[in-house]
C-alpha cells in the first residue's frame, strides 16, 4: 500500500473518512438538521447520506428539503447550508486523524504532489485545513461545488501529469468514480459504512495507513 502511494507522482485525496474520522460527524449533523421534521425524514436522510458519501450539500439539502415539505429555493437551501457548516466544522477539526495520514502527509508533501478533492464546500474546506495547520501540504485543493471528476482531470491537465501516475484515496461510490473516469488507480480507505464498495473495489485498501 505505502509503496503504491510513494510511486505516485501525485496524490488526490478525499477528507472526510480519509484525512479526519468524520463521516459519523456529517452524518450526525444532517440527522440533527432535520429531526424537527420527524422518524420518517430523518431516517430516509440517514440513510441517503451514508449511502451517497462524497456528494455535496449543495446536491443533498435540496433532496433533504423536499422530503421534509420544505420550499426549495435559494433562500431555504443556503440557510440549511449555512447551518449544517455551523454544526460541523468545529467537530471536523476536532475528529481524530485516520490513523497513519497525517505522518504521511507531513514526511511525504514536499517529494509528491498532494491534491485535496473534497465535497465540503471551497471556503469551509481551506478554513479546516489551515485550522488544521496542513494546508501547506496541498498545491491544489477544490472543495464544492466543484465535481471530483473535474477537479482530478482539471488537475491532472494543468500539471501535465499521466493519469498512469496518480492515485485517489477515497472512501465513497463519488471517489470511486471520480477516479475511474479519469483512468486513476483508486485506493479504498475501508470504513463501516462503505462495505458495498469494499465488495466492489479489487485493489489497493488500507484500514489505518500506518498499519499497512
Amino acid at each position: 500500500m505505502i509503496n503504491l502511494l510513494e510511486a505516485s507522482k501525485i496524490v488526490f485525496w478525499d477528507f472526510d473518512g480519509v484525512i479526519k474520522d468524520s463521516v459519523e460527524v456529517k452524518t450526525t449533523a444532517y440527522v440533527e438538521l432535520f429531526r424537527p421534521y420527524g422518524k420518517e425524514v430523518y431516517d430516509r436522510v440517514k440513510q441517503h447520506h451514508e449511502s451517497h458519501g462524497g456528494v455535496s450539500r449543495f446536491d443533498k439539502i435540496p433532496m433533504y428539503l423536499a422530503w421534509a415539505g420544505e420550499p426549495v429555493n435559494t433562500e431555504k437551501v443556503a440557510e440549511f447550508c449555512e447551518c449544517l457548516s455551523q454544526l460541523v466544522v468545529q467537530a471536523v477539526i476536532d475528529s481524530p486523524w485516520v490513523p497513519g495520514v497525517y505522518e504521511y502527509l507531513l514526511a511525504h508533501f514536499k517529494q509528491q504532489y498532494f491534491v485535496l478533492v473534497t465535497a465540503t464546500p471551497q471556503q469551509e474546506i481551506r478554513y479546516i485545513l489551515a485550522a488544521l495547520d496542513i494546508a501547506h501540504c496541498f498545491g491544489k485543493c477544490y472543495g464544492a461545488p466543484t465535481r471530483k471528476t473535474i477537479a482530478i482531470n482539471d488537475a491532472l491537465q494543468q500539471l501535465k501529469i499521466s493519469p498512469s501516475d496518480a492515485v485517489m484515496i477515497g472512501d465513497s461510490d463519488a471517489d470511486y468514480k471520480a477516479a475511474l473516469d479519469n483512468r486513476v488507480t483508486f485506493v479504498l480507505r475501508r470504513t463501516v459504512i462503505n462495505h458495498h464498495l469494499q465488495t466492489r473495489h479489487k485493489g489497493a485498501a488500507f484500514d489505518n495507513l500506518e498499519l499497512e
